[in-house]
């Protein structure tokens, strides 16, 4: 396992700050989902997470380290990463894609092995995309390609995955594909799982623990039925909502039903 957090975080673009003094720790074995509106910090604060970002302030730490001290391949052997809307040059085929992930283990005196083939081809089987192998990654569907992006963090053989908005852009059905796959490697395998997701429905049915960013801070965090209350709703996302229990699984449901405007918001919308 790999112990992941922040303490006193603070994140900026130039002269502005987008996440500030933030000190939060990913469980070890959950599935954590980090909600919030748009523009409050939820992939900036992934990206910190995958050492891809340097901090203004603050630190972020894997096993008790300070992240920025260790050699990239060691981060990569801990940590597999899968950013928003990521790219592959053209004519790409899956199984080359997901041999990409086996890079953290190569070195100049350790080329591919079999070792890496089995890992190629397990990450491959987990995903259900074997039989896609040799199939160019553009000629795919989206609920293809985004499993065939796991598979490549799969083949790095990490305990983590950091994954920012996997369902971004899928319809309800891939989204339910991808999702599912997440909660089954959670659970058949015991991966730590850290996503960014938009909606709040899913992230209440496949998450252990919530953290819900407003303005760069943690509004709340902890377990999604804490968490997710109609004041989370009305004051994070400016949204009047109900929120009830899911007739199957028992976890929070939100059903939106207006917007919320503060009351200076409302006097100023009053008619003159």
């Amino acid at each position: 396992m790999s112990k992941l957090g922040t303490d006193k975080l603070t994140l900026a673009y130039d002269e502005t700050v987008v996440i500030r003094n933030l000190t939060i720790d990913v469980p070890e074995g959950g599935v954590t989902s980090v909600v919030g509106p748009n523009g409050c910090g939820k992939s900036t604060l992934l990206r910190s997470l995958a050492r891809l970002m340097r901090p203004r302030g603050g630190v972020v730490y894997l096993d008790g380290v300070a992240i920025s001290k260790l050699p990239t391949r060691e981060v990569a052997r801990h940590l597999g990463i899968l950013p928003q809307s990521p790219a592959a040059p053209e004519g790409l085929t899956v199984r080359e894609l997901a041999a990409q992930g086996r890079f953290p283990h190569q070195g100049w005196l350790r080329q591919w092995s079999r070792a890496d083939e089995l890992a190629v081809e397990g990450a491959l089987q987990t995903t259900g995309v074997l039989e896609l192998a040799d199939r160019p990654l553009d000629t795919l569907s989206g609920g293809q390609r985004q499993r065939a992006w796991i598979s490549m963090a799969l083949a790095q053989e990490t305990k983590t995955l950091l994954l920012d908005e996997p369902t971004t852009f899928l319809d309800m059905a891939h989204q339910l594909e991808v999702l599912q796959l997440l909660d089954r490697l959670n659970r058949e395998e015991g991966r730590t799982i850290l996503m960014v997701l938009h909606d709040l429905n899913n992230a209440a049915r496949y998450s252990h623990q919530i953290v819900a960013l407003s303005d760069g801070r943690i509004y709340d965090a902890g377990p999604p039925d804490k968490v997710v209350t109609p004041d989370l709703l009305r004051e994070v996302f400016g949204v009047e909502a109900d929120v009830v229990p899911d007739p199957r699984t028992g976890s929070p449901l939100c059903i939106p039903h207006g917007l919320h405007y503060p009351a200076e918001r409302t006097e100023a919308r009053q008619p003159s």
